[in-house]
């Protein structure tokens, strides 16, 4: 699983979601699957394109953000409805919850950190160390936000200036969104 997990937030699913999915995003972008919204497993489906699929797309451009708000709607209209609960497994819900953690709102983020937390009080043994890889990660993206208001390694991409302690945070080799389990 660790495996899995650096090879998805590690980028190496972008050439298969770009050979792949294409004609799916942009189903999703005019709105042809919303329907999938209306079970658990299909609206985390929707989430996925909209939130995952769309960084693989569009890496490093705006439209890799754009669709950010839609998934995190999804995302919390799915808490409040009992879908996320639903969920079987713990990596279906840390894909429910990460447009939570992509949010540039705190509140947000704190909701994110603890969804991954409770899935750590929850989850066997032989999953506990990657599920606290990700509570750690949902920690320190909130800890960004409450730092900087937003994700600076976004600033150049969406063409925002950044700030001199902004500047000093993305000079580290250690930014959040870059760091990945051990395997």
């Amino acid at each position: 699983m660790v495996r899995q997990f650096r090879w998805w937030f590690g980028g190496g699913s972008d050439e298969g979601v770009a050979g792949r999915y294409p004609n799916l995003m942009e189903r999703a972008l005019r709105g042809e699957l919303d329907a999938w919204s209306k079970a658990p497993r299909s609206r985390l489906a929707l989430i996925l394109v909209l939130d995952q699929f769309s960084r693989s797309l569009y890496r490093n451009t705006p439209r890799a953000f754009a669709q950010d708000p839609g998934a995190l709607q999804l995302t919390l209209e799915g808490l409040d409805m009992g879908h996320y609960a639903a969920l079987e497994t713990p990596w279906e819900k840390t894909f429910f919850y990460v447009p939570l953690g992509h949010s540039e709102h705190l509140p947000y983020q704190e909701l994110a950190v603890a969804l991954a937390e409770e899935l750590v009080a929850d989850a066997p043994a032989e999953f506990r160390k990657i599920l606290e890889h990700s509570a750690s990660q949902a920690r320190a993206h909130r800890d960004v936000i409450a730092r900087f208001g937003r994700h600076p390694h976004r600033n150049a991409i969406l063409g925002r200036a950044s700030t001199a302690a902004e500047l000093e945070y993305l000079a580290t080799t250690q930014l959040v969104h870059t760091r990945l389990p051990e395997a």
